[in-house]
């Protein structure tokens, strides 16, 4: 469930994102390039948090 929540947020916020920036630059819109970017960000996401070790740092005397 985490996998479809992380790609449809990511989905939601970068084609608003390249909704908005389209319209300012006064360019077309291309919805799929949302899409692409929404899976490499997701995809950069789980990477990210599987090397990202879960437990707290062992301190250090």
């Amino acid at each position: 469930m985490q996998y479809i929540g992380t790609f449809v947020w990511s989905f939601l916020l970068i084609s608003l994102l390249n909704y908005v920036v389209s319209a300012v630059q006064n360019v077309h819109f291309d919805f799929m390039l949302g899409v692409y970017l929404s899976l490499a960000v997701s995809i950069l996401v789980f990477v990210l948090g599987a090397l990202i070790p879960a437990g707290p740092a062992p301190e250090k005397h």
